[in-house]
């Protein structure tokens, strides 16, 4: 019977994706072959707290420079001081906006690599810009709104303008920032949320756009922490109530317990629902499970059920990583291209989850750090974060996520990355890893 050979392009391409030939002299006998190392697209069993570090740096050091805590005149750009500002004064210009949700979130991930490393240049970055912004605010206190560089500080006018950077302020009080100069800011920022933000008829904070009566899920986070950071604040557990209740208003609606992922946005009365499962929404949706459980007194009755949803979210998420360590840019949707933002959202939440006692490290500390090496690779020498969607609506085709496009200069990218980075720097101090079978696991 004459042989029949199979021709060797249709051979590999029979092969799965992820195998590779390694060729040597080594053989079954003669060499351990199930300790031969992979060529892996992202730095595997590599983590070290002086590695994390000097990532870190690298973002401080170039957002430091290009985000200065001073204003200057609109026409000249020369430097004037607060004392000096006037109706002609703007910001002086950098490549971020010190008043924006995402500078927020920059201030809370500066203050916890300041805490988890030690480092007080961290601290001292959100410090001296909270205590600078409330400077400001008290020259233009006053004032027609329309002639101030901090309008959307004075007057917001959405949840973007105000839960963030609120949460971020009360935070930076706890650090050492000037309470009696950033405390009427955050009064002003948790009146807005807790009485003139649009709402459902049931209470739920809301949006009248794109659509009339919609949810987005980027709003828990851009609400939820600041209401709870309120009630650290003032020990009143009127704001534990109301962002446990707001919390459940969304994920009613929004969690999809089939697939444990959250759907960007719903819309009152659109049936059936379009569910996009967009990553960095995700990532908003699961660190604001994190700030509520960092916050509510522990005898709160809304813990267990966050806590119930934060395993299910990341059991869901665990699911969909990439083999290269990030996240697609809709996680269930592997053609969507890999998004920087989101992985490092969620690389800073297991790990904090890990280090909090929420989720068991051995089940999910592999997968953290195999997200913050990811992320580290899209750190480049400058300190610019790489591979970031810029600012996203709400859409209701697969076209409009796919195509977003990317930026250096998105900063949704820099806080994340801030955050992940001190939350694994602590995670490797207080669950070490170890190598076995080639295989990265945690010790304890």
């Amino acid at each position: 019977m004459k042989r029949r050979f199979l021709p060797l392009a249709i051979l590999a391409f029979s092969l799965p994706a992820q195998a590779q030939y390694v060729s040597g002299k080594g053989n079954d006998v003669s060499q351990p072959l199930h300790l031969t190392k992979p060529d892996y697209v992202t730095p595997y069993g590599e983590t070290t707290q002086e590695k994390v570090k000097t990532v870190l740096d690298r973002v401080y050091t170039y957002l430091d420079g290009v985000t200065p805590a001073q204003l200057a005149d609109k026409t000249s750009k020369e430097k004037v001081d607060i004392a000096k500002a006037g109706a002609n004064t703007i910001f002086q210009p950098g490549d971020f906006r010190l008043t924006s949700y995402e500078w927020g979130v920059t201030y809370t991930g500066m203050l916890e690599a300041g805490a988890a490393t030690g480092d007080k240049r961290y601290t001292a970055y959100t410090i001296k810009r909270v205590n600078f912004l409330g400077e400001v605010v008290k020259k233009y206190k006053g004032q027609p709104t329309n002639t101030t560089p901090v309008r959307s500080v004075m007057e917001p006018h959405a949840l973007d303008d105000a839960g963030s950077l609120a949460a971020s302020m009360i935070k930076a009080i706890r650090a050492g920032a000037d309470k009696a100069t950033v405390r009427p800011m955050i009064d002003n920022f948790l009146n807005y949320v807790m009485t003139k933000e649009f709402r459902l008829k049931d209470g739920t904070l809301a949006r009248n756009r794109p659509l009339a009566n919609t949810l987005w899920l980027d709003d828990l986070y851009m609400s939820l922490p600041a209401i709870a950071q309120m009630g650290v604040l003032t020990g009143d557990n009127k704001y534990f109530d109301e962002a446990v209740k707001q919390f459940r208003l969304f994920s009613n609606r929004m969690f999809n317990k089939e697939r444990n992922l959250f759907m960007h946005g719903w819309v009152q009365d659109m049936e059936p629902h379009p569910q996009f499962h967009w990553a960095r929404a995700n990532g908003w949706a699961i660190m604001t499970m994190v700030e509520l459980l960092d916050a509510l007194p522990a005898n709160h009755e809304g813990r267990a059920e966050i806590l119930s949803t934060l395993a299910r979210h990341a059991a869901g998420l665990a699911e969909r990583q990439d083999k290269t360590g990030f996240w697609h840019q809709l996680l269930d949707r592997n053609d969507s291209y890999l998004e920087t933002s989101a992985t490092a959202i969620y690389a800073y939440c297991i790990a904090r989850a890990i280090n909090k006692g929420w989720l068991q490290s051995k089940a999910y500390g592999p997968m953290a750090l195999l997200a913050w090496n990811a992320v580290s690779t899209k750190v480049a020498a400058n300190g610019q974060v790489e591979g970031t969607c810029v600012g996203t609506g709400m859409g209701f085709d697969p076209a409009f996520y796919y195509y977003r496009p990317i930026s250096n200069f998105a900063a949704h990218g820099y806080g994340p990355v801030l955050l992940a980075g001190a939350e694994i720097y602590r995670m490797l101090g207080e669950h070490p890893f170890e190598i076995n079978d080639s295989a990265v696991q945690m010790k304890k």
